[in-house]
């Protein structure tokens, strides 16, 4: 099960990234174009890397629980006893992409409250973009490349 559950996190990260990358270049374009938001592409993109976002975030919850690498690792070493590796993945990973998260459900909040296409644009592009730029800080890309 929890290779399947790696796989599946692993997997659906290049996704995740793919479609948070293409909102967050959408709403660059759309602000900088000072163009209409759209609600069949602008509004899909936005709620698609979103929904997508939170899966993402409960399949690395539900991993997190069953890893040695995760719950596991702090419960027996201790957190100075972890080194920065199995830091990275028990503490940092987790909890900078639990505040990615937020950033992005703050970004999708915030531009239902907009009526003007600009305000739309640019909450997803700050908020999007700030939560994607954590993710991308802390991915363990030494273990996910290689």
């Amino acid at each position: 099960m929890y290779a399947a559950l790696q796989m599946v996190h692993s997997f659906l990260a290049y996704i995740v990234l793919a479609v948070l990358f293409l909102a967050v270049a959408n709403a660059i374009v759309g602000l900088m174009g000072n163009k209409v938001f759209n609600l069949q592409k602008d509004f899909r993109l936005s709620l698609f890397a979103l929904i997508l976002a939170h899966t993402q975030l409960l399949v690395g919850v539900i991993l997190f629980l069953v890893s040695q690498n995760g719950l596991k690792a702090i419960q027996t070493l201790g957190m100075s006893g972890l080194n920065a590796p199995s830091r990275l993945l028990a503490v940092e990973h987790p909890f900078i992409n639990i505040v990615a998260l937020i950033l992005i459900t703050i970004g999708w909040s915030r531009h239902k409250k907009f009526m003007e296409g600009n305000k739309k644009f640019r909450s997803i592009a700050i908020f999007y973009g700030l939560g994607l730029v954590l993710i991308l800080s802390r991915i363990p890309w030494n273990q996910w490349l290689g």
